[in-house]
């Protein structure tokens, strides 16, 4: 299979493959930091079942978990301008990827907090610390460690998930190289192109976060 790739036309392409890895980049960075943050408020509300705002969240993640991703992002490309509201195709791409991610990071940090053992808040509220205070120097560090093995997975579901924004034609990877394709007939090569690039982002963002969860890994509680 190597023997019958052309290696030039690949070379020839560079430039259009770069475009795209920085479209993915980009829309993979704002999704994965909006997601986490979304995931850390959301999940923080649901392990301390405030009013409304903890049902709110569970609504939503009901919703974006048992959806496709791909009707969602329909959903806010084709469907938003019905209600007078018209997002361009990096617009749609970086919110879609961006509420995917932050429903699956809410289920994430809820876990990861209520595995805080309760007797640590307690010890936090017996110090004088007020619940804001003891979530943010008790709960907060302990359960964020507990919770990081399962956001790493999701954020690079994130980044892997960029390539259904092809539906929008959002200029990505895999649009570009799909369009390349397409006009060359070349697929071999932009295929295997494809999947390297797309293996190679995977194994550095799992490479880095699987750094920092050993760097962060405490021991649980008994």
């Amino acid at each position: 299979m190597l023997a019958s790739i052309d290696w030039q036309f690949i070379w020839e392409h560079r430039q259009e493959f770069l475009d795209g890895l920085e479209n993915t980049l980009k829309v993979s960075a704002i999704g994965i930091a909006l997601a986490f943050l979304i995931g850390a408020v959301l999940g923080a509300a649901r392990a301390h079942r405030i009013p409304v705002v903890s049902q709110v969240a569970a609504v939503y993640v009901e919703l974006v978990r048992n959806t496709p991703l791909l009707v969602q992002v329909f959903l806010l490309y084709f469907g938003m301008p019905q209600f007078g509201i018209r997002l361009t195709a990096f617009q749609a791409a970086w919110i879609s990827v961006t509420i995917w991610g932050g429903a699956f990071n809410t289920e994430n940090f809820r876990a990861g907090f209520e595995a805080v053992p309760y007797r640590y808040r307690e010890a936090g509220l017996a110090l004088g610390f007020s619940r804001l205070a003891t979530f943010y120097r008790v709960t907060l560090p302990i359960g964020g460690r507990v919770a990081l093995p399962s956001t790493i997975n999701t954020h690079i579901s994130v980044l892997k998930n960029t390539s259904l924004l092809l539906a929008i034609g959002f200029p990505e990877l895999t649009t570009t190289a799909r369009s390349i394709a397409a006009a060359t007939f070349r697929d071999v090569e932009m295929n295997s192109t494809l999947a390297v690039v797309y293996l190679a982002l995977v194994w550095l963002l799992s490479s880095g976060m699987r750094q920092l969860e050993r760097r962060l890994s405490v021991e649980r509680a008994t």
